[in-house]
């Protein structure tokens, strides 16, 4: 909601030194949004004056029509002669007044005016247009042309009302009725401490019989509808200009006199209003739910397929206008343009039901400024003086006559009344507010207070959002200054905190930032599209989705089943944003469903669903279990004094499985193995024992260069995806840790010749077995292949570390132990001790 500071005082006499930054504050102070304030105006500096356009010659010759024009500016100029002008706009003629600015004059935006030559002549001064004065679009597109009653000389500035401050409020949905000039001056009267002048306090003919015939078949849509009809008016009569400026400084533009003047009682009183061209509605209004499939033409143009659901007006051909939404194109004011200018208007105040007409702007994704105001509440007794405000201004502007007739068709309804203890706010504060202060600040909002210990509270009628005791606790705390509230951290009981789970997966996150990856966090969703690029086989489990009703983008409808997508995505935009080495990871939900999940149910609000409604509603959710997954691209260590640069290989994917099992002190065995999106020659599959059996844990390696390609990644791009559900299945009670010996290490280097195909992992396996308890660690530190070692072979290089726990080891000690290994990765994969 945009308001002008100067239209704002016409209501609240704020202090003459209040600037738009003083107004901003107090009323941040009561709970309201303002976001800006705009200063309309500034740098601007006369003269700009009304001058009236004398003579006009066309200038030929050149690549666009350009005239010069001869204006009166009375004495503004010093002179008293006509001023010279060049000017390129078409929208004006001989004897219009329009706005010029003269030389010595600066613009917005810091435009120094001054005399140049151009074209051939000298032009003195400017012509102006809305866009440069900094008044936004009018409409036209062109010069400001002016009513004829203003006299060449007059100031402009003033006359425009250019200079102002404008409050920009983000009006929250509870604050409808800060949707208006009037609800706002209502908060800054409170913010001040000053009285308000209510523009809806208006007299109001009472109904009678010979108002517009107006039948409400839906009184829950409709409660309140008046109908008032204004004739004579004058087709040639033009909108004020300060109304003009009013409107477009609250961001509207003007389109005729009698749209205008709804709209600016709508921003006035916040009441939406609509005209109808009396001439063009046949029989009487009425109001209603659509019949399916009823066929409608807004105000826009667009041709609209009704629901059955959505509530209309009417007349005997059918639907005239979306209720609370937009009218219809058959019952439009006409413009003075047309053959046939509306000279008779039926004006429309109704109460409209705000689910309906929200429901109805979604549907048909149609969004105004009348149902934005309906959505969140309007005032229901402010139809009928909204009514009186634009007939007011109708007989004053275009010289219409109110017919006598005055239609007011009301559902019976009583006032909201809440019961509250007087000391309710104290304790939802905490603070001491008082009696007294509590009906103080409830009186100011505009409520009605009986009562002592227990208040009787009437709501008014333009706060549907207040409806419990709460809500008038907090209209108290608000007004009474949120900053005065006290500061209270609560205790937290003793004896809780993470679950084993929780904490493992904290400490996984931990690991992987510690080893050099950034976490990153991407939607759950995928589509086909990213499926098949990842090259899924058709019957691949990871295929199988769940698909959203409602998903934010119909490329992505369904919940992931990998975290790789997110994850690729997100190496992908960063590379192409030149970052080049990369190693990202993410933890989060996959869903993969069963088969098995049952229809959800819809469950009750007005009680605790029962165990049994509960446990239905999860046996419909698909399986979702947590995983691990990191990305790698580039430079792994970065070159430097130390030296080379060293690029990530599969080989790191498959440590990051390592660094997530070794959180959870878990042994990971790795295989051989062919899994898409992986390289099937680079693809490691990644076990964990769980319950005694060795249960596949994730995959880990180079992706396949299609997928690659597919995804315009960096070649030799890698991944990890584990599964930690699977990891914490594994986990043999409490973490353990290791027993640090005192006593020296003995370490023995071995090497092996095997052949090529036999996985370094099953070498290391046996090494292990075979070494026994003595057995610290193991380490693979040198892989050679040449003609030394023969075709077809390789040779492992590993370091063996030696330790006892009560003892130091003897040379033939360690010797005995190294020996057995070997003999054991000999017997189980054929290896040989190089150079034996």
């Amino acid at each position: 909601m945009r308001v002008p500071l100067s239209w704002l005082r016409e209501y609240v006499d704020l202090p003459a030194t209040a600037t738009g930054r003083d107004v901003q504050a107090e009323l941040v102070s009561v709970g309201l949004e303002v976001e800006t304030v705009e200063q309309t105006g500034a740098g601007l500096k006369g003269p700009l004056v009304v001058g009236q356009v004398l003579t006009i010659e066309e200038l030929e010759g050149f690549k666009k029509p350009i005239r010069f024009c001869t204006v009166d500016v009375g004495t503004a100029n010093g002179t008293g002669e006509p001023q010279e002008i060049v000017c390129g706009a078409r929208n004006f003629s001989v004897g219009d007044k329009v706005v010029v600015v003269l030389p010595g004059a600066v613009l917005p935006g810091d435009f120094a005016i001054a005399a140049r030559k151009t074209y051939g002549k000298t032009s003195h001064g400017m012509i102006c247009s809305t866009d440069e004065l900094g008044m936004g679009d009018d409409g036209t597109h062109g010069i400001i042309v002016l009513p004829p009653e203003y006299e060449p000389g007059t100031d402009a500035i003033e006359l425009l009302e250019l200079v102002d401050e404008v409050l920009d409020i983000a009006v929250t949905p509870d604050r409808g009725y800060c949707l208006s000039m009037r609800g706002v001056a209502r908060e800054a009267a409170t913010a001040y401490g000053l009285p308000l002048r209510d523009p809806a306090l208006l007299d109001v003919p009472p109904p009678n019989a010979h108002g517009y015939p107006v039948k409400v078949s839906d009184p829950i849509g409709c409660s309140n509808f008046t109908a008032r009809t204004v004739t004579g008016l004058r087709p040639e009569a033009r909108t004020p200009i300060w109304m003009q400026r009013r409107l477009q400084k609250a961001g509207m533009r003007t389109v005729s006199l009698a749209v205008d003047i709804t709209n600016y009682v709508m921003l006035e009183l916040g009441q939406p209003l609509h005209a109808y061209d009396r001439g063009r509605v046949e029989g009487p209004i009425g109001v209603r739910r659509a019949q399916q499939g009823e066929k409608l033409t807004t105000l826009d143009g667009a041709k609209r397929v009704l629901d059955a659901q959505d509530l209309v007006i009417t007349d005997d051909r059918g639907p005239i206008g979306l209720a609370g939404v937009m009218g219809g194109a058959d019952t439009e004011i006409a413009d003075v343009a047309e053959e046939t200018a509306t000279t008779e208007v039926v004006i429309e105040a109704a109460h409209f039901d705000a689910i309906a007409i929200a429901r109805t702007a979604r549907r048909h994704k149609l969004s105004s400024e009348a149902s934005k105001r309906f959505e969140r509440g309007v005032d229901p007794q402010a139809a009928a003086a909204a009514a009186q405000r634009t007939v007011d201004l109708l007989v004053l502007l275009a010289g219409g006559t109110a017919e006598a007739g005055v239609t007011e068709i009301t559902a019976p309804s009583a006032p909201r009344t809440i019961a509250m203890p007087a000391n309710h706010p104290d304790r939802v504060a905490g603070v001491a507010y008082g009696r007294e202060t509590v009906v103080r600040r409830l009186q100011q909002v505009g409520c009605d207070v009986y009562g002592q210990d227990e208040l009787i509270v009437t709501v008014p009628s333009w706060r549907p959002d207040l409806n419990a005791p709460n809500d008038l606790a907090e209209e108290v705390i608000r007004l009474e200054g949120y900053e005065n509230l006290p500061s209270t951290l609560p205790t937290p009981p003793s004896g809780r905190g993470l679950t084993d789970r929780q904490r493992l997966h904290r400490r996984i996150g931990r690991a992987l930032a510690g080893a050099g990856y950034v976490e990153a966090l991407s939607y759950p969703f995928i589509g086909d599209a990213v499926l098949d690029q990842l090259g899924l086989e058709k019957d691949d489990a990871r295929r199988r989705t769940v698909t959203l009703v409602n998903p934010l983008s119909d490329e992505e409808p369904a919940l992931r089943t990998t975290l790789l997508p997110g994850l690729l995505g997100a190496l992908r935009r960063n590379d192409g944003r030149g970052s080049h080495d990369l190693a990202l990871f993410e933890t989060g939900l996959v869903f993969r469903p069963t088969g098995e999940e049952t229809r959800a149910v819809r469950l009750p609000v007005d009680r605790r669903p029962t165990d049994e409604e509960i446990a239905g509603l999860d046996a419909a959710l698909p399986r979702q279990p947590r995983r691990a997954a990191v990305v790698l691209a580039g430079a792994r260590e970065q070159a430097g004094w130390w030296g080379k640069a060293r690029t990530a290989t599969w080989a790191d994917a498959v440590e990051a499985a390592r660094t997530v099992a070794g959180e959870a002190g878990v042994e990971l065995t790795v295989r051989a193995g062919r899994h898409a999106p992986w390289h099937p020659g680079r693809c490691a599959a990644l076990y964990v024992t769980v319950d005694g059996e060795e249960t596949l844990f994730g995959h880990a390696g180079e992706l396949h260069p299609r997928v690659v390609k597919e995804f315009h990644l960096p070649e030799r791009t890698c991944a990890m995806e584990v599964e930690l559900d699977v990891l914490e299945r594994a986990v043999d009670g409490a973490l353990q840790a290791p027993r640090i010996s005192t006593f020296p290490v003995a370490t023995q280097d071995v090497a092996l010749v095997v052949a090529s195909d036999v996985p370094a992992d099953a070498v290391e396996g046996a090494l292990r077995e075979g070494a026994g308890d003595l057995l610290e660690s193991l380490r693979l530190f040198d892989v050679f292949t040449g003609e030394q070692i023969g075709e077809g072979n390789k040779s492992l290089a590993y370091a063996l570390r030696f330790r006892a726990p009560d003892r130091t080891l003897t040379v033939e000690e360690a010797s005995a132990a190294r020996d057995t290994a070997v003999a054991l990765a000999t017997e189980r994969t054929g290896a040989v001790l190089r150079g034996a």
